[in-house]
């Protein structure tokens, strides 16, 4: 058989399911999943392996109105995500239909879908009647010429096989971008910095949703073969600190917890996580924390 491989962009609105979808593709956590909207800030890679086909997932930051910088930035590496790839896999959810941010993602699609393969995945068929599907799989089939349509539920594993196998037909000829064990192209301090802002969102709910950001300071391998990792989160103002650090401390206890027991999972051995909060008022405003977030600052213009 001929090796296939290539790069797969699942765009949509926030919380359609796309890190859900990337991580049921990929059969590991490589993308952060939580209730908040916008977790994903930055285009994180799976890699799936289907026959001789290896399917490189770009899950791009959910497409939705921006107003700040960051905002901007995110929405701009979305549809980059979009441009860069072979096949565009476009994620609406079936009990929220046509939104309006779905209507502004169909006029993008009008200029860069141009001569690109792109499918579309109604996600969470569970919520609604068969009918509702049908008429919804109509309206958006009218709208837009899409390859291939799907019905899936990406948390419960429905349709997800037939999709993956779609794709793997429909990537170019081209041998294996990753080796076959290689899960993620990102580097792993990224990808502990996100298990830790994961964490943070789950546990501070509605206080802090967008005004902190985790980087990995420090990663070093010991002599024992675990691995000290030292964190910092940036906050913008003192009050956030407090929230952060919790009453004596212990909602950053409990966040250190949680993100080291996945980490250990994830890399199988042991872990000493180090978290320090830091006030950075500005850090919305700085190309450096941009680039931790593999964002372009410029195109938060």
């Amino acid at each position: 058989m001929t090796q296939r491989a290539g790069f797969v962009a699942l765009i949509g609105e926030p919380n359609a399911g796309k890190s859900t979808l990337t991580n049921a593709m990929v059969g590991a956590k490589v993308s952060i999943v939580t209730h908040k909207v916008q977790t994903t800030r930055t285009r994180i890679r799976g890699v799936a392996m289907e026959g001789e086909a290896q399917i490189v997932f770009v899950d791009t930051p959910g497409l939705f109105q921006p107003r700040r910088r960051l905002d901007r930035a995110m929405v701009a590496a979305a549809w980059g995500g979009a441009a860069d790839a072979d096949i565009t896999v476009l994620m609406v959810e079936a009990h929220r239909g046509v939104t309006d941010g779905v209507e502004r993602i169909l006029e993008g699609l009008e200029e860069i879908g141009k001569g690109r393969k792109v499918a579309l995945a109604i996600n969470k068929i569970d919520r609604v009647k068969s009918e509702v599907l049908l008429g919804l799989s109509k309206e958006l089939n009218d709208r837009y010429p899409f390859a291939e349509t799907f019905m899936i539920s990406a948390e419960r594993g429905h349709g997800i096989a037939d999709l993956r196998k779609w794709l793997a037909r429909e990537l170019p000829e081209h041998p294996w971008l990753y080796p076959e064990d290689q899960i993620a192209d990102l580097p792993m301090r990224m990808i502990a910095a996100e298990m830790t802002r994961e964490k943070l969102t789950l546990r501070l709910h509605q206080e802090l949703p967008y005004q902190l950001t985790v980087e990995t300071e420090n990663w070093e391998e010991r002599k024992d073969g675990s691995a000290r990792i030292d964190q910092v989160i940036y906050v913008m103002r003192d009050g956030h600190k407090g929230i952060v650090l919790g009453h004596k401390g212990e909602t950053i206890k409990a966040v250190s917890k949680a993100a080291r027991e996945e980490l250990e999972e994830f890399l199988g051995r042991r872990v000493h996580l180090f978290l320090q909060v830091k006030v950075r008022p500005n850090w919305l405003e700085e190309a450096e924390r941009y680039s931790e977030m593999g964002l372009e600052f410029k195109d938060g213009n």
